[in-house]
């Protein structure tokens, strides 16, 4: 994995490159003795700064392996999927995609087709099961790039088998149940016809049966317990048939926390994962290090006078006179709106208040006794000193879930790997 002096080295080649062949191609044109001044710039450009956005994410892959490693020995002999939907829930994509594989996970998980193709591009090998439903012209994509598929009806079945009898291949296929999701699968209880089905195809080979919990985040909501129910009931047709039970896979985040009945064969963590716990009635039995910081540096410091007001709307007005400084990261980045006047940030080991509404590039905080200098760095989320910002406690001022703080740090936030 390249060190994040080695990216911007390169990211500088790019930029220094592009500008002496523009500059020479103009002078070309008017002139056959001019001589560029960019010359010696492109020659020594590694002694120039470095011009990167001052805003970023920091991803640990040592409190990945931690995480990956406590999973393993709760949920043992059970086998591990790693989660690494919706942008490996904002970590990197391919990056965190090829850590798992390389520590020998069992199989990835993710939420569309795309993400899966992507990961083939970039040549991850290991077995991917794409969760969400598709359509009938989605599934050559399928079984070209050998993925394999949800089968969540018998129609969704027939159309597969229709496709690998065509392109004379077999299709990894997984039974997806409903037991009280109520998004995609067929009822436990008439299940029958699709697993006759999928037993007897000649172009499908049936790696699982699975479903999703609704409530699991929650040790004690009753509901959990009922779709384990109706999920071993529907896995009780095969008995019925006397044929052979395929991987069982139901135990997300929460169950792996809560619901050791539900490890069956394998477990797919997703946000357990990255260290961060699913929801604030989770009980956190694991020893988990947290995977993800967010930092950003000051672009812009100024003196404002009491009664004076920042941002959009004029939604704070200063008490006193007092400083605040800008930080290039904002709603467009993916960290929200919702908190603009709630959030803090920390510098070496002290809190300060964001002020005013969160703009689409930028956003300011108050540091009321000191004026914080040009470049300092913050961290927006994780710690610094003895202090911490978690993504559980943002999530709570934002009156979301951990889950959408973390999707939504998007692709504008260059990742280096830690």
């Amino acid at each position: 994995m390249p060190s994040p002096e080695s990216v911007k080295i390169r990211r500088l080649k790019i930029l220094n490159s592009s500008a002496a062949q523009s500059w020479d191609s103009t002078a070309n044109s008017n002139s056959k003795t001019a001589i560029s001044p960019y010359k010696s710039f492109h020659e020594n450009f590694e002694n120039f700064p470095d011009p990167s956005r001052p805003a970023w994410i920091e991803v640990n892959f040592a409190a990945l392996a931690h995480n990956l490693s406590e999973i393993r020995n709760r949920v043992a002999p059970a086998k591990v999927m790693a989660v690494v939907k919706a942008n490996a829930y904002g970590h990197g994509l391919v990056p965190v995609a090829r850590f798992y594989q390389q520590s020998a996970v069992d199989m990835l998980g993710v939420a569309l087709l795309e993400e899966a193709l992507l990961l083939r591009e970039n040549g991850i090998a290991c077995p991917i099961l794409v969760f969400g439903g598709l359509l009938e012209s989605q599934v050559p994509h399928f079984l070209l790039h050998h993925i394999d598929i949800t089968v969540s009806s018998l129609s969704k079945l027939e159309q597969v088998e229709r496709w690998a009898l065509h392109l004379g291949c077999k299709a990894r296929i997984h039974i997806k149940l409903d037991t009280g999701m109520g998004r995609i699968g067929t009822r436990a209880s008439s299940a029958q016809p699709m697993i006759e089905a999928a037993l007897l195809s000649k172009n499908c080979q049936l790696i699982g049966i699975f479903s999703h919990f609704a409530c699991a985040d929650d040790p004690h909501d009753k509901m959990t317990a009922l779709q384990l129910e109706r999920f071993e009931e529907g896995i009780g047709y095969f008995e019925k048939l006397n044929a052979p039970i395929p991987m069982r896979h139901l135990a997300n985040s929460g169950a792996i926390l809560h619901h050791p009945k539900s490890f069956f064969d394998m477990v797919r963590p997703g946000i357990l994962l990255y260290g961060i716990q699913p929801d604030s009635k989770s009980q956190v039995e694991l020893e988990l290090k947290r995977s993800l910081t967010l930092k950003a540096k000051t672009v812009f410091q100024k003196g404002m006078l009491k009664g004076q007001t920042v941002s959009y709307g004029a939604t704070w007005k200063a008490s006193k006179n007092t400083w605040i400084s800008t930080l290039p990261i904002g709603y467009g980045d993916g960290f929200m709106r919702a908190l603009s006047n709630k959030a803090e940030v920390l510098y070496e080991g002290k809190r300060f208040q964001v002020v005013g509404k969160i703009c689409m590039d930028q956003m300011m905080i108050e540091s009321p006794e000191i004026c914080i200098p040009n470049d300092a760095e913050m961290t927006v989320i994780g710690g610094s000193g003895e202090e911490m910002i978690t993504v559980e406690h943002l999530a709570e001022q934002a009156q979301t879930i951990p889950y959408e703080i973390l999707t939504n740090l998007n692709s504008r936030l260059p990742r280096y790997y830690l």
